[in-house]
């Protein structure tokens, strides 16, 4: 038995949280791909370099895929977590939540905007966008500017951008 691979009790605590294929279970080789899996997240490798004993690596990804779209690991997770609670195994003490890798939304930490200072504050960033692409389009064109400071005329008196005469 390699490392990667799982023991008999675990594979049966595993095993019913893995989904059933479209027309019917999925092949007897599932432990395999579970385990190839499991060696490929544990060894930090690619997908190509999982061992002929797990399958051919396309099969084993594609399982993997298909596994995390249908939600397999999140529910294996709280099915684990829900398993060490009735055990009596889970210490929350050890659980800590740093704020530098974890963000949330003002409103998530209690803070409440009246809607009047909401739209004032809403209002006052749209005006500072419609101000900032203004300063934008007058880089990109230096003849806006001229023709501001001349109050729409060139230097001769003749309209600015009608050309001459």
């Amino acid at each position: 038995m390699t490392r990667a691979q799982v023991t008999d009790e675990e594979w049966a605590f595993i095993e019913p949280y893995l989904p059933v294929g479209e027309f019917g279970p999925y092949p007897a080789r599932l432990r395999a791909q579970f385990e190839g899996v499991v060696w490929r997240f544990r060894t930090g490798s690619q997908w190509r370099e999982i061992p002929e004993q797990f399958g051919a690596w396309s099969t084993v990804h594609n399982r993997f895929r298909q596994w995390r779209d249908a939600g397999v690991f999140a529910a294996l997770l709280e099915g684990m977590i829900a398993e060490a609670a009735k055990r009596g195994a889970v210490d929350l003490s050890l659980v800590s939540v740093d704020s530098t890798t974890s963000r949330a939304h003002h409103d998530a930490a209690g803070m409440h905007l009246d809607p009047d200072v909401l739209a004032a504050v809403e209002k006052a960033a749209v005006e500072q966008e419609k101000a900032r692409q203004k300063g934008v389009r007058r880089k990109h064109n230096p003849d806006a500017e001229s023709r501001t400071a001349t109050g729409g005329r060139n230097g001769d008196g003749s309209d600015a951008g009608t050309g001459p005469g």
